[in-house]
């Protein structure tokens, strides 16, 4: 497509800084970014491949300013890393013979329970506690199950990242936030790998979100290692619920 009217490129810019910045915080750009690429015609295919694309760079972005805060250990992540790739590659292979529908009903009943559980649970994620289970036993499990997760169905994957790090690794929200960009790049750039193998990627458009992306998830990360939980929780519950509401309203239009 070359008949794209000109302000798209503004407001999809827009869109990418607000979902960037929204994103390296609390998760969830891509309630912003799927519904503004499917409003310009794109095939759902190409706003998919187009949203990985660009929301790779935001995260990207966002991870690297973690790890220049000292936030990220990647000798620590090494192997989380390469469990969430497995985990991410096996999803997206087995979606092709088992579709995900059955996960629809589901999902957002757990993101409710994430909600409800982080809103009376004022405490949590506000400093770091003891761990309930070694770092490398986590890394490997919730690599496998969540970046699986990631490549099969998707919603929600950061918010599952966020309470596994809270409730079984001890960490800090700031923490959380920073281990789970960098798996969520992993799983991203898994599947952008396969949108692009397919050409299902526009990169007229997903490079003008990308610029938005950088700067967004560049200006949410620097915010979020400023306020700490006192930002973090508050759009973190707004993001999940929102994130509940919108698979919800889907699945009872299906």
């Amino acid at each position: 497509m070359t008949d794209f009217a000109w302000w798209w490129y503004p407001a999809l810019f827009a869109t990418g800084l607000l979902a960037g910045f929204v994103d390296a915080i609390a998760g969830g750009g891509g309630l912003l970014t799927v519904p503004a690429l499917l409003a310009t015609g794109l095939p759902p295919q190409d706003a998919l491949g187009t949203n990985k694309f660009q929301s790779s760079c935001g995260t990207t972005m966002a991870t690297w300013q973690y790890a220049r805060h000292d936030l990220l250990k990647w000798a620590e992540l090494r192997l989380g890393i390469a469990a969430t790739l497995v985990g991410a590659v096996a999803g997206a292979i087995t979606v092709h013979w088992l579709k995900p529908e059955f996960l629809r009903p589901l999902i957002p009943v757990l993101l409710v329970i994430i909600a409800l559980y982080t809103w009376f649970k004022p405490e949590l994620g506000r400093e770091k506690r003891p761990a309930r289970m070694s770092r490398s036993w986590f890394a490997v499990s919730a690599g496998l199950l969540i970046g699986f997760y990631d490549g099969f169905f998707g919603p929600g994957t950061g918010t599952f990242w966020m309470a596994a790090c809270v409730v079984l690794l001890g960490l800090d929200l700031l923490g959380s936030t920073a281990y789970t960009k960098a798996m969520n790049l992993t799983s991203n750039l898994a599947s952008l790998a396969v949108f692009l193998a397919t050409g299902h990627v526009r990169f007229g458009l997903g490079l003008t979100m990308a610029a938005g992306q950088v700067i967004g998830g560049r200006l949410g990360a620097k915010a979020a290692v400023k306020g700490g939980s006192k930002l973090i929780r508050p759009l973190f519950l707004t993001m999940v619920i929102a994130l509940a509401a919108k698979l919800a309203w889907d699945g009872w239009n299906r």
